[in-house]
């Protein structure tokens, strides 16, 4: 094995095979608005994960958020298919002993909707201090009114996302 040579690459081939890497002053992030009125909750949910983890940009690095903000507004009118409203339970557990509490999903949505769909989109998120970092870009507001009229979001259509 003597005659074995391993090929040398030349700076040519070496700076066409580079891996480009965003730095974080070179991330633009926008700012989006969805309104939830008939929409299912699973396919708005798996979008908005998508928006603020940076997916749909060519720039995205799994290691780097470089998503954008996202306001839903009025969540309190997002649908759920078949009855999974009233079957799918919702466990929240305070760490004691007999501490887990459970209620429907449809009781949740009732009391607090913007924690529901900010728990759904929480729990597609990755886990840890990134994924904490990128819930912290939702905005959910159960009327139709939001305060983030200065950042002039563009609106976000999720035609695919309707109830049929």
């Amino acid at each position: 094995m003597s005659g074995f040579r391993r090929p040398v690459m030349g700076s040519l081939e070496r700076s066409l095979m580079r891996t480009y890497q965003p730095k974080a002053s070179e991330i633009t992030r926008a700012w989006h608005v969805i309104d939830a009125e008939g929409l299912v909750l699973g396919r708005l949910c798996t979008e908005v994960a998508r928006l603020l983890r940076g997916k749909h940009k060519p720039t995205f690095v799994p290691h780097m958020d470089s998503g954008d903000h996202v306001i839903i507004i009025n969540a309190s009118k997002i649908v759920m298919t078949s009855g999974k409203s009233e079957k799918s339970m919702v466990y929240t557990y305070s760490g004691y002993p007999g501490g887990l509490k459970s209620e429907t999903y449809q009781n949740l949505l009732d009391r607090k909707p913007a924690d529901a769909i900010t728990r759904s989109i929480a729990g597609m998120l990755p886990k840890g201090p990134l994924g904490r970092q990128m819930v912290k870009k939702l905005n959910v507001y159960a009327g139709s009114e939001h305060p983030h009229a200065a950042q002039s979001p563009v609106v976000f259509n999720l035609s695919a996302a309707k109830a049929r």
